[in-house]
């Protein structure tokens, strides 16, 4: 996976694996996310899909130029599809999937699950392959038992971690009902919130963490990553990852997970010792 730009002007993220590629939100431009899929050595027209987690122009604006020339399918639940539909130009090849129900991508198994947020019908994802599994949860008001549950045994997880509670208290831009909303159970994960998810739902498949969607004006990366990364050695998990995703660039490639071979392997090895038992 490769976060190509998180924040508040815009959110994607690519996912690969095998021949699939599926692109999680589409929030930036159609140039920027054409830039930043070829920087990656990703064309465009090779996407299988485009997943949607709400509706919010930061998540995605850019279907609509994207896919004026293009017919890739766009999964989205029926609340977000209404939401966006009227205002597309495109004519869009819609999948219309339902909160709480798995779905195929190829070789992928999707699973969208509801979120906290103020939009019509925010998910968050799974996406499992080949015995590796994947979360991704964005615009997030507080963490739900729902959410611990479907992100655990992940491998590698992309969580939001908007702000920092004594940044957010200080900032001088924001009007104080609008700190309110940030901080409210519609509003985004604090850097706390963040790091007590993911140090609840780790385990030791848990490889890589990507952090996503900081404010800039009350949050750096240098804080956000301290206050994830030292809740997780609290937590055990000292060897996990943490990056934080830029608003500017893309991320780098992040592997994780094992190749099929692996899985079947795992599996072989537990059918065996289990005839052993008896």
């Amino acid at each position: 996976m490769a976060v190509l730009g998180s924040g508040s002007g815009g959110n994607s993220t690519i996912l690969e694996c095998g021949n699939e590629r599926v692109l999680l939100d589409a929030g930036l431009s159609a140039k920027q996310l054409s830039l930043r899929l070829e920087a990656l050595d990703i064309e465009p027209d090779s996407l299988t899909a485009i997943l949607l987690t709400h509706e919010h122009s930061d998540h995605a604006k850019g279907v609509d130029v994207l896919l004026r020339k293009r017919a890739i399918p766009v999964y989205a639940n029926a609340m977000t599809k209404e939401a966006l539909q009227w205002g597309l130009k495109s004519s869009i090849q819609w999948k219309v999937f339902h909160t709480g129900q798995d779905f195929r991508i190829g070789e992928m198994e999707v699973h969208p699950f509801p979120i906290p947020h103020d939009a019509a019908e925010p998910v968050g994802f799974t996406v499992t392959a080949g015995g590796t599994k994947f979360g991704l949860v964005t615009d997030v008001g507080y963490v739900t038992q729902a959410m611990r549950m479907h992100l655990r045994e992940a491998h590698a997880l992309f969580v939001e971690s908007n702000y920092d509670e004594a940044l957010l208290e200080a900032d001088t831009k924001r009007p104080w009902a609008t700190k309110q909303r940030i901080a409210s159970r519609h509003g985004h994960l604090s850097n706390t919130q963040a790091g007590e998810l993911i140090a609840d739902v780790g385990c030791e498949r848990l490889k890589s963490v990507v952090l996503g969607h900081l404010s800039g004006d009350c949050n750096c990366p240098k804080v956000a990553r301290e206050t994830v990364h030292g809740m997780l050695e609290n937590g055990g998990l000292s060897e996990v990852e943490v990056q934080c995703a830029s608003q500017d660039k893309p991320t780098e490639w992040v592997e994780f997970g094992q190749s099929n071979r692996g899985a079947i392997l795992e599996r072989l090895s537990g059918e065996l010792q289990q005839e052993e038992l008896f």
